[in-house]
């Protein structure tokens, strides 16, 4: 019986986030019809909502700085830092993922895109061999007046007003009342914000800017993006994926089908069969683990289930979690688990840190800070509701140690004992326990007025803050096995003909770290990419 089809496309795509729109745009860019699909009401997927960043080592803007970054060294630091974890970070996925990063970043800057350095963010491992400073790039702020009323379908609509951060501006704007850099950037970040709204624009930095700046070449190129379309089956004849039905459509793919729905980070049965809980994420509300489903029903091979893009969170009274990421390197912090030890780095990078938590059975863990962190810093998740947070009990205040720790249903000698060692270490600026501000990138999240060292800072003054948190996570990293053409492969390690597949709903190149700032972006945008140059038979170098 011959399928009677609705729709007849080269390449059909589920996802709008990097790794899908990255895949239109590259296929698109090729002469092949796309077809993008979405299964939410919104586009854009977790990558809107990210920091925007990507970890693209050897990008063409190294040599601005002044530095030499090679696909040799990159890749010496990615076998050091991930080491071996299986095919899903293969040699030929890491060494294909390295290779396409001057194609990816050259096709979307001849279209538009306007990149940008983080020039003083370093590698989350940068005293590792090969580690470096200045591989993280971005997309400048992007004024999304261009899209349109399109704009309006976003996952960013109902964010934060149009706000042209970057992601160096961060680490400054957190300590722009207390150190005269921070106050410096603070004030530029002001001046672009104002010229923007005195121009008429509606500028947005971090992941609405990737989000927005590729979506904007999408429809430029006149590419069809359908919403509400959720791909419920992978039509497969004679063992290939020919199509798929999205959306209720039989939509005919002649060239392959690429799956970019994000992961499972919303999906609680799956979560707490994998993870053994139940979840608190900042990912996309439509990381359901549909796309992984569909590549498991076609025969796919799943690896890395049980990790995700760990890190430390708050869990915040209207349900979502406030991702932690400066508030516990700076001075005058420290982490404890339920009995007041210190257990782990405050300042290392996010997925080690939810690794340990999780470890460790610190759930929940407490960030308790003195009074100088709170009248120097900015703390995002207090600053977005402080109140509530009291009343729900994530936020517990004392004037000494041992009332906190009463509160907290410790032991406050045992607490106690725990903050006079650590501030033992911040005199002598040495972390004889975990390291903490031994290297760059726990520095990047310091304090330079803090002496003798930026991470460090005795918890003296009161009142003394315990907040509650959890880990949380940016999404998932486990799902379908792909090779370094993001061929989803069967469980004999074959690839499945006509089906590609990226981002997190791929088994990571990563492995089970975090390399550097867009470790989760960059993949997702190269392996579309990748994924896309295959099925419309081109090759990586563009040729």
């Amino acid at each position: 019986m011959t399928r009677r089809w609705d729709r007849e496309v080269d390449l059909l795509v589920a996802g709008t986030g990097a790794a899908g729109l990255s895949a239109a745009i590259t296929a698109k860019d090729a002469g092949a019809e796309v077809l993008v699909v979405e299964s939410t009401e919104l586009w854009g997927g977790t990558t809107t909502m990210s920091g925007g960043g990507l970890w693209m080592p050897a990008h063409p803007l190294m040599a601005g700085l002044g530095k030499t970054d090679t696909a040799a060294k990159a890749l010496l630091y990615l076998d050091t830092v991930i080491g071996d974890v299986g095919p899903a970070s293969s040699p030929e996925r890491r060494r294909a993922f390295v290779h396409a990063v001057p194609g990816l970043y050259t096709l979307l800057e001849r279209l538009g895109v306007r990149w940008a350095v983080a020039a003083d963010y370093p590698d989350y491992y940068p005293d590792k061999p090969g580690g470096m400073t200045g591989r993280s790039i971005e997309v400048e702020p992007f004024d999304v007046r261009k899209l349109g009323d399109w704009f309006a379908k976003s996952r960013a609509r109902d964010g934060l007003p149009p706000v042209p951060l970057k992601t160096d501006d961060v680490w400054l704007i957190a300590r722009s009342w207390s150190t005269r850099d921070g106050f410096a950037r603070g004030a530029r970040f002001a001046g672009r914000t104002a010229a923007a709204l005195l121009t008429g624009k509606r500028l947005y930095g971090t992941g609405t800017a990737v989000s927005a700046s590729l979506m904007h070449i999408v429809r430029t190129q006149g590419t069809e993006v359908l919403l509400e379309s959720p791909v419920t089956e992978l039509v497969i004849e004679n063992g290939e994926v020919t199509g798929a039905i999205a959306g209720g459509l039989a939509v005919r793919a002649r060239q392959g089908v690429l799956l970019g729905a994000g992961g499972f980070a919303h999906n609680t049965e799956w979560r707490e069969k994998h993870h053994g809980l139940s979840g608190w994420s900042s990912a996309s509300t439509g990381d359901q683990g549909t796309a992984i489903e569909l590549g498991q029903r076609a025969g796919a091979q799943l690896a890395l289930m049980d990790d995700a893009w760990w890190g430390a969170g708050v869990p915040m009274p209207d349900g979502t979690t406030q991702f932690l990421l400066w508030e516990r390197s700076f001075p005058y912090s420290i982490v404890v688990d339920g009995a007041g030890d210190r257990y782990l780095n405050e300042s290392e990078s996010y997925v080690d840190f939810g690794h340990h938590m999780l470890e460790h059975n610190a759930v929940p863990s407490w960030l308790i800070v003195d009074g100088r962190h709170r009248r120097r810093y900015l703390f995002a998740a207090l600053a977005a509701g402080g109140r509530k947070l009291r009343e729900t009990g994530t936020l517990v205040q004392a004037e000494t140690i041992e009332r906190l720790a009463t509160k907290l249903r410790m032991d406050p000698w045992r607490l106690r004992a725990t903050v006079e060692r650590f501030n033992r270490f911040a005199a002598s600026g040495v972390d004889e326990d975990f390291g903490r501000g031994r290297t760059a990138y726990d520095r990047y999240y310091g304090d330079p007025t803090v002496e003798p060292n930026p991470n460090l800072g005795a918890l003296e003054k009161p009142p003394f803050q315990a907040i509650k948190l959890v880990p949380g996570d940016l999404g998932t990293k486990g799902g379908l096995l792909t090779d370094e053409h993001a061929r989803v492969l069967d469980t004999e390690g074959t690839p499945i003909p006509g089906l590609y597949a990226a981002g997190n709903t791929t088994a990571s190149v990563m492995g089970r770290t975090y390399p550097g700032a867009g470790a989760t972006i960059a993949p997702a945008a190269i392996f579309g990419y990748l994924g896309a140059l295959h099925a419309t038979g081109r090759r990586s170098d563009g040729q």
